[in-house]
């Protein structure tokens, strides 16, 4: 289903903050994983600013939508989202992995407001997500979990395990997104070690499968659309992304997966996001 222009800016404008935030976050830290944080910005856009049953007053309230960041090393657009929705003040951002700041280099559940669990070890956070889903089933509450993986992440024994006892416990409450931007720190996951066919091998796991754009708004609320209505099984989202997004100079770069950008990079960056913003103003 189409999405209104007034609906497409108001996301893309989230989304361009969201990517403000992640170059700033990583410029101040000297460190830090831009890439795939720039990649997934889109989805977080519209899972914070569309999709998920959130309080920033209440964190911790019972019947809200959970998130999981599987891929924990993305916390920059997890923490630019929080902030942008009120969690917490937007200027702490800029703290970023300082050794003083409650925002590390992962996310702290126990530190970090909106933070629903703590990831950093690949293939962990979609297990957890599965454990919040059955316990969300045993308590017989309505809300939805949310997890987001990388693609390299899915090279992991642990993603297959987990995704094995969702299908089999039914879990229709559970969505999985795979950030597919097709790179990872080495280069080329097909390269590293293929996870290919990744639609295959999720059905076979027993998954309803979803492919999508995960830069284009309408088929991610559409794709998370289609996942409610979906019963008696958990849904994989495939988003097809660019690794570094909106950026020139970092898109299909793997070199960005780990790299801070210097002074004049940054200077660049913020450049070429502060021009998107200014259109949307006009719009």
């Amino acid at each position: 289903m189409a999405i209104s222009k007034q609906q497409s800016n108001r996301l893309k404008k989230y989304a361009t903050l969201i990517r403000r935030h992640i170059i700033d976050e990583t410029f101040h830290a000297a460190s830090g994983h831009p890439g795939g944080s720039l990649s997934c910005s889109d989805i977080m856009a519209v899972l914070y600013f569309n999709e998920m049953r959130l309080d920033p007053q209440n964190p911790a309230w019972e019947d809200r939508d959970r998130f999981v960041l599987s891929k924990g090393h993305c916390a920059p657009a997890l923490y630019a989202a929080l902030a942008e929705k009120g969690f917490f003040p937007r200027e702490d951002l800029i703290t970023f992995r300082h050794i003083d700041s409650y925002l590390e280099g992962h996310p702290n559940m126990r530190t970090v407001p909106g933070v629903d669990m703590s990831t950093g070890s690949l293939g962990q956070g979609i297990s957890a997500a599965v454990g919040m889903a059955i316990a969300g089933k045993l308590d017989k509450k309505d809300y939805r979990v949310y997890t987001l993986l990388g693609d390299g992440e899915i090279q992991e024994g642990q993603v297959w395990e987990s995704c094995m006892a969702a299908a089999h416990y039914k879990l229709d409450n559970l969505v999985a997104i795979l950030d597919y931007n097709g790179l990872q720190i080495d280069g080329k996951i097909t390269e590293v070690l293929s996870p290919e066919p990744i639609e295959e091998k999720f059905t076979a796991f027993g998954w309803k499968v979803i492919s999508i754009n995960g830069h284009d708004y309408s088929q991610i609320i559409d794709g998370l659309a289609e996942a409610k209505r979906s019963k008696g099984k958990p849904t994989m989202i495939i988003a097809r992304t660019t690794k570094g997004k909106g950026v020139s100079f970092m898109e299909n770069a793997a070199g960005w997966h780990g790299t801070a950008p210097d002074r004049e990079q940054r200077d660049k960056a913020m450049s070429e996001l502060d021009e998107v913003l200014a259109k949307l103003e006009v719009e």
